[in-house]
């Protein structure tokens, strides 16, 4: 198992398999609040599912409202376990935060590689640490 240092964005804790993309994600129009599927016909994990995954992402980007798709996939239960992110922005940040999403930022570059071959992580959004299984 290694540890890795995090920023705290929204507390909590959440254990799971890993969803990664070196690319920033939309949650308005880019993903479906009621099957968790991501529908970016431009992003590289169009057609997969972030429900009960950790989701590793640099950032996000688009609209505000995507605070809200975040928040309604929390009500749906098709939202992501926890999300990691090179660079919070606010769109997730605060989507995360409404939802009770563990969410933590501030990782460097290269733990980023090594997240994308883990296979399960947990993060502890109250310590600001990911722990890596099965690397």
């Amino acid at each position: 198992m290694q540890v890795f240092k995090c920023r705290v964005i929204s507390r909590g804790k959440a254990r799971g398999k890993i969803i990664h993309s070196s690319q920033p994600l939309s949650f308005l129009g880019g993903v479906d609040p009621d099957t968790g599927k991501i529908m970016d016909i431009n992003h590289p994990l169009q057609g997969e599912i972030i429900k009960n995954k950790i989701l590793v992402i640099p950032g996000g980007k688009g609209s505000t409202v995507g605070s809200y798709v975040i928040f309604q996939m929390y009500k749906n239960n098709t939202a992501p376990r926890a999300i990691i992110c090179l660079e919070a922005e606010p769109i997730i940040a605060t989507g995360a935060i409404m939802a009770g999403i563990p969410m933590v930022d501030h990782i460097r570059p290269e733990v980023m590689d090594i997240l994308a071959q883990a296979l399960e992580v947990e993060v502890d959004g109250d310590n600001g640490e990911i722990k890596v299984f099965n690397h």
